[in-house]
């Protein structure tokens, strides 16, 4: 969303070397509900964001930010600096004072809640450089139990903001923007490889790295769980409703239906894969002679040196018997976590044909999803990093990268050292 506001820099700029905060109307209205997260909490913390905003605000160690993106001018460099009022829009419920901070950008200003009344209070005007704003609210004193309810940030300044203002996708932009790569590969692809490097301190919780993507499912590595971490394959059901069915799977491999762009198959191996190592993937589509195509994937960890078959589902009525659409994805999948940044390498592409010859996929096309496209969060990234295509999101970093363009990588020339005729069945 963007969204362009008029008002007086210079009486900004006055109001701030006085040290005042002047009670001025908010032309920006940032919603908690979409753009703020609980960022620092006790383990069984009451505090939540809910369609209201911020609320159970008990804790004094709990620790709530909301982000909004301040644009550069077209005039000017992206450290452009502007000057920003904010105001709280916040009421008190079981409390009759308190006291909160307000940090907006690590500037801290003391605000004094009364009453049970919603209505804005001024918090203060700070200068910012261009780029994405964080504002915090920490609990100081209550004469009660909370220290309030709070549902938005109100935002006057000359300056181009960007935030998510869409309620109705509220929860898509909490989980942050999604970012692929299109790889073109040749007609008739039978296999399809792809390498993935998470870099340490990458792999937070609610990560789908997606390697091998296509045309009816896809296969990469998740983050579940602190403790749980994935090696994930599904494929959807067919175009027509008929229910995709699972042909075989390796040992460990759990099975079960897929409840998520439709129905289908979903098959995973719980396997603790390490931030910093190089995983290989490889995808098959193969015709069965009855007008349904058996999607095949398999999974290779240095921590092992062995190729592990995952698993094997017949798509129905999917007479084609390659692979198409062929891509990868980055996305968060726990909105709780949408705040924290992710990233992953992927590299050294191939396809290989049914005629048996391999072609190394050396461009890709960087895109983004609904959030990303419509301005609601633009904390995303894609391109080339260390002569390989990487994808970021999340963590609210300035510097994005606009989607819908082709990136080119250097070739290494050497087809994967796999035989994969002797790939594991079981």
């Amino acid at each position: 969303m963007e969204h362009r506001i008029k008002l007086s820099a210079a009486a900004l700029a006055a109001a701030i070397a006085m040290g005042s905060s002047p009670a001025l109307a908010a032309d920006a209205v940032v919603a908690l509900a979409g753009n703020a997260f609980i960022t620092s909490a006790a383990p069984n913390a009451a505090e939540v964001i809910t369609a209201n905003g911020l609320g159970n605000w008990t804790s004094a160690g709990t620790v709530t930010s909301t982000w909004f993106r301040v644009a550069a001018s077209p005039n000017c460099s992206r450290s452009c600096p502007a000057a920003i009022t904010v105001s709280l829009n916040a009421r008190l419920a079981g409390s009759t004072q308190s006291t909160v901070r307000v940090s907006i950008n690590g500037t801290p200003f003391d605000v004094r809640l009364s009453g049970n009344v919603t209505r804005n209070y001024a918090v203060g005007s700070v200068i910012v450089p261009a780029g994405y704003v964080k504002v915090d609210l920490r609990g100081i004193s209550k004469d009660g139990g909370y220290f309030g309810d709070v549902a938005s940030i109100g935002v006057s300044t000359e300056a181009t903001l960007n935030y998510a203002n869409d309620p109705a996708n509220y929860y898509w932009s909490r989980r942050g923007p999604s970012v692929h790569l299109g790889y073109t590969v040749p007609a008739q692809t039978e296999y399809f490889y792809n390498e993935v490097t998470v870099p340490q301190g990458q792999d937070k919780i609610g990560s789908y790295f997606m390697a091998n993507g296509f045309t009816g499912g896809y296969f990469g590595m998740q983050v579940k769980s602190p403790s749980e971490r994935w090696i994930l394959f599904s494929v959807w059901d067919a175009d027509n409703g008929a229910k995709t069915t699972l042909v075989g799977k390796g040992g460990g491999v759990v099975d079960n239906g897929f409840g998520g762009e439709g129905t289908g198959g979903q098959s995973y191996l719980r396997f603790n894969w390490v931030a910093g190592n190089t995983y290989r993937f490889i995808t098959r589509a193969h015709a069965d002679g009855a007008g349904g195509t058996d999607y095949s994937a398999w999974f290779f960890a240095p921590e092992t040196g062995v190729w592990k078959y995952v698993a094997t589902w017949k798509r129905p009525a999917t007479p084609n018997g390659y692979l198409s659409g062929v891509y990868s994805f980055l996305e968060n999948f726990i909105d709780t976590n949408g705040y924290q940044e992710r990233s992953a390498d992927y590299g050294n592409q191939w396809a290989r044909g049914a005629a048996g010859s391999w072609t190394e996929i050396v461009t890709a096309r960087f895109t983004g999803d609904a959030t990303a496209t419509n301005a609601q969060r633009m904390d995303y990234a894609g391109g080339l990093r260390n002569s390989r295509f990487y994808l970021r999101n999340g963590g609210f970093f300035s510097n994005y990268v606009k989607t819908n363009q082709t990136f080119t990588r250097p070739a290494t020339g050497t087809p994967p050292a796999v035989d994969l005729a002797t790939l594991p069945l079981q």
